[in-house]
């Protein structure tokens, strides 16, 4: 994520991460954020070996999660800030963690260009001047078939969300354009929303009765509607070569 000269506060995620460990870890939205990303990856079905790349892996919340629900994948993460890189190592020592700014073209080691069968790049591209960029850069870890997960907020722009570095949010339509622009998008929005809505039996008790309130809350969140707060897209990296090379 760059950080432009007049801004530099706002982008400040070695100081954001300190500051907002906890409170981020235990934001209810967070939890029914996660299920949702959970239900789109459908790991439960992929073919191993599963390889998961966290694009704004933060202070590593959902590695740990991801690596709690799912022992046997191996998992990356990437992330702007070092000292999200450190928070997210610590919680998930079996995982490998590198500081990378999504603008520029992806710097971490060579093995793992083509790597991933799976990605989530979760509430990232609001914070980027040039998603679309971004986007593409990351294609370059993507295997093919890849199915990469992407959730961006939509709605109003708060204080806070501005205080935090948000550029812009979304609407169905510029993010389907946005995705379009990248890769194929394969769905999004109100299928996701209803499959999660019926909660996870394996969440503590105060966790589901959150998840349920945000489940009524987030029932804006269809396609067709530019109410929503939350939007979610499902992507795939093509698998035909020449396909790939048509729409890069």
């Amino acid at each position: 994520m760059s950080a432009p000269t007049d801004t530099v506060s706002t982008d400040d995620w070695n100081r954001h991460w300190g500051a907002y460990e906890k409170s981020n870890a235990l934001n209810p939205a967070q939890a029914y954020r996660r299920m949702l990303i959970f239900r789109a990856l459908e790991l439960d079905r992929a073919k191993n070996p599963v390889r998961l790349l966290e694009l704004g892996s933060g202070q590593g919340e959902f590695s740990k999660e991801l690596k709690e629900r799912h022992p046997a994948l191996d998992l990356v993460g990437v992330d702007l800030s070092q000292t999200g890189v450190e928070m997210a190592q610590a919680k998930v020592p079996s995982g490998a963690f590198f500081q990378q700014d999504l603008t520029q073209p992806m710097a971490i080691p060579e093995q793992y260009r083509k790597w991933a069968t799976h990605a989530v790049c979760s509430e990232v591209l609001e914070h980027i001047d040039n998603p679309l960029d971004a986007l593409r850069n990351v294609r370059s870890c993507l295997a093919p078939g890849g199915r990469l997960v992407i959730t961006v907020p939509a709605g109003p722009m708060s204080e806070f969300d501005r205080h935090i570095g948000h550029r812009r949010h979304f609407t169905p339509q510029s993010l389907t354009e946005l995705v379009h622009g990248a890769l194929t998008v394969v769905a999004r929005g109100r299928k996701l929303i209803q499959d999660a809505e019926g909660g996870d039996g394996s969440l503590p008790l105060a966790a589901r009765a959150a998840i349920r309130l945000f489940s009524w809350l987030f029932r804006m969140n269809a396609v067709e509607t530019q109410h929503g707060w939350q939007l979610v897209a499902v992507a795939v990296e093509p698998s035909d070569p020449n396909l790939a090379a048509q729409r890069s």
